[in-house]
């Protein structure tokens, strides 16, 4: 089952991408994040790593990108893929905002319950810190 949030955020969707785009201040506003960094252009193919708070740094893909509408992030370990899907919606003025956590592989039945916990108390937060600074114009390092 997805762990999904959403968002309301009163700024056009290329504000709240351009966000995204800067992967390597991702901790700024996400609890669950250490460190993030990619390996070139954010575009579906590259490469980077992720560090959450609580683990040891792994590789996360960029597999979807569409600008100013979506982006998709997959990290695997063995036996174990968690999808990281993050969609921009207008809403008049506004930008509708979803990120959706899916977990796949055998370990999804021991590993997903607990992440499952994590995600649905550090979602609303990176959420409402991605609100604050696409709305206030903060520029985040990176």
């Amino acid at each position: 089952m997805p762990v999904e949030h959403r968002v309301t955020v009163a700024v056009a969707p290329c504000v709240v991408f351009a966000v995204y785009r800067r992967v390597p201040a991702w901790h700024i506003g996400d609890p669950d994040t250490k460190r993030a960094s990619v390996d070139g252009p954010f575009v579906i193919g590259t490469r980077g790593r992720i560090t959450p708070t609580k683990g040891n740094p792994v590789p996360m893909l960029l597999t979807e990108v569409v600008q100013d509408r979506c982006f998709t992030v997959e990290s695997k370990i063995p036996f174990f893929r968690m999808r990281f899907e993050h969609e921009l919606t207008p809403a008049g003025e506004s930008t509708e905002v979803v990120h959706r956590v899916t977990f796949s592989g055998p370990l999804s039945l021991l590993l997903a319950p607990s992440l499952t916990r994590q995600l649905n108390a550090g979602l609303p937060v990176t959420l409402a810190s991605l609100k604050a600074l696409a709305e206030t114009g903060t520029r985040a390092p990176g």
